[in-house]
């Protein structure tokens, strides 16, 4: 038995935010109908398809397990095959913005008298009890709002804002998703009631980067400054070896200590102001901008193996372009080779958890647009 056997989400989100919530949990063995307009999910588009039109690569991981059902539910004959899905669902989750869900008839009064105990999921750009509440969103929207693009400045001096290159506030946001749902699955379980959840993009974010960066201002009246220096610091970056680069955390004085031992460089931390541990921790860039002039004398596999002899943690700075041959994601099976029914041979990542009551767990495909309207259509009417 699956971890999540016998849940029925409805999933009418679309991007990445809401359909990498449910991504999770179609891992985790819940039934994930993905409802699409005529259209598709716009994530479809996101990367070259490999045969079939709207099987992109970015579907073919964030839509994987779940089950397509193509409702234009401006139609009322779609809006009626819509009302009997949410009958038999127990989550409903969607990021259309509230007057629109509304006007539609799926707003949460209206689900609510559909299926009393339903839990009814919002995905909004913004907390609905705020200025922002009808305004649109999209990751780059999220990480300007929350300062996170004000970071990388902080780090290399170059005063342009910049967004982080990843679809981070969407993803986090998705983390966040995917917990609310959980969270909500155990309460109706141990109650019997349904609920409405809100999971809202900014505040997400802005939980999940303040975390560390809020620092000084935590206090009231604030003590110092915002941003964890630590992170902000020019000089913490990978360190250039003979022939590549590496990243090392010395993460304690003592550990720092024994690195500069291990480099050859203990007289560094003779002359000031490196020379006491208050000094080493003022003065972070300094020590790294030394440990970069001793690192080019060994190649990357003789400081990792010396490294890891004396416990401090290092790994190689690898590219991107060479990640299926990390070592320890090709040992622990993290990537797999696997035959789609249409879309041939892609792979896969494995899901991050394990869990010892469902240890081999068996995931479903990506699905093509609309491939399961005549299945879900006829359990309805039974």
């Amino acid at each position: 038995m699956t971890m999540l056997e016998g849940i029925r989400i409805v999933d009418m989100t679309s991007v990445i935010f809401g359909p990498y919530a449910t991504q999770m949990l179609a891992d985790m063995g819940a039934e994930v109908i993905k409802v699409e307009p005529p259209t598709g999910d716009i994530s479809r588009m996101i990367g070259k398809p490999a045969k079939t039109a709207g099987m992109g690569s970015t579907h073919m991981t964030v839509n994987r397990g779940k089950k397509s059902i193509i409702l234009d539910l401006k139609k009322p004959e779609d809006a009626d095959v819509m009302t009997s899905l949410l009958q038999t669902a127990d989550v409903f989750f969607h990021n259309v913005r509230k007057s629109a869900i509304e006007r539609l008839g799926f707003g949460a009064e209206a689900v609510r008298t559909i299926k009393s105990d339903i839990i009814y999921v919002h995905g909004t750009g913004f907390g609905q009890d705020g200025p922002y509440a009808d305004l649109q969103a999209y990751d780059d929207v999220i990480q300007a709002a929350t300062g996170t693009t004000s970071l990388l400045p902080m780090v290399d001096g170059d005063p342009k804002p910049r967004y982080f290159p990843s679809l981070i506030a969407d993803k986090v946001s998705g983390l966040y998703g995917a917990q609310a749902i959980l969270a909500a699955l155990v309460h109706k379980l141990r109650t019997g009631e349904g609920q409405d959840v809100e999971v809202p993009m900014l505040e997400c974010f802005a939980n999940f980067m303040l975390e560390e960066h809020l620092q000084a201002a935590t206090f009231d009246p604030p003590v110092g400054s915002v941003g964890y220096g630590r992170q902000l610091d020019p000089g913490r970056q990978p360190f250039p070896t003979a022939d590549g680069w590496i990243s090392i955390v010395p993460y304690t004085d003592p550990k720092t200590i024994k690195v500069f031992a291990l480099l050859n460089g203990s007289e560094v931390l003779t002359r000031e102001p490196l020379d006491t541990p208050v000094g080493r921790f003022r003065n972070s860039a300094m020590m790294y901008g030394e440990i970069a002039k001793l690192t080019p004398a060994k190649t990357t596999a003789e400081w990792l193996s010396i490294f890891a002899n004396e416990e401090i943690p290092a790994m190689e700075a690898r590219d991107l372009a060479t990640i299926f041959e990390e070592p320890h994601l090709k040992a622990t099976g993290f990537f797999r080779s696997r035959e789609h029914p249409t879309e041939g041979k892609f792979k896969e990542m494995a899901p991050p958890i394990r869990f010892s009551a469902d240890k081999n767990r068996e995931l479903g495909f990506a699905p093509l647009l609309g491939e399961h309207d005549a299945e879900i259509k006829s359990a309805l009417r039974k």
